[in-house]
């Protein structure tokens, strides 16, 4: 098989059922997250010419990213759009605003946790993106649109992988 028509069958017939509902269920155990890789895993491996080179450098050379980055990457395009006031949910039923008088680093959008005393309630959407919602530059946070949004967090990343 050839790079084009993996793409366009991976893209289309194998993605989408990992991703299905992946914000809302999204795996948190590591064994989990393992198995969903795995497929992408071995998917890559069919490739002429790819078999014998690494996972990550088969992702970088077919433009691809781990499931898990993926993952992250919705969840904070869903972050901004809930607290931007892109979406029609009011942002204090998920996350609950930084407040400190003392608030001279990071954007005017931080996100503070509350306090679980259950381990599915630490796992849950509003919990697990705060840290890295709030790690992003203010750059990034304050884009216009969503597309904005997306182009910049990509570029960032980037950046960070550069490194």
């Amino acid at each position: 098989m050839d790079k084009k028509g993996f793409l366009i069958l991976y893209k289309g017939f194998v993605r989408p059922h990992l991703k299905y509902a992946i914000q809302s269920w999204s795996p948190y155990l590591r064994g989990d997250i393992d198995k969903l890789e795995k497929v992408q895993r071995r998917a890559t491996r069919l490739i002429a010419g790819y078999k014998k080179l690494s996972y990550g450098e088969r992702l970088h050379r077919l433009g691809l990213t781990t499931l898990e980055q993926r993952r992250l990457r919705g969840d904070l395009i869903e972050t901004y759009k809930i607290v931007t006031g892109k979406e029609k949910i009011s942002s204090s039923q998920f996350f609950t605003p930084y407040s400190s008088n003392y608030n001279t680093r990071g954007h005017c959008y931080k996100l503070t946790t509350t306090r679980c005393h259950l381990d599915l309630r630490k796992n849950f959407f509003s919990q697990r993106v705060v840290h890295h919602w709030n790690e992003l530059p203010d750059s990034v946070v304050n884009a216009s649109t969503v597309n904005t949004f997306k182009n910049r967090l990509d570029r960032e990343w980037g950046n960070k992988s550069s490194q």
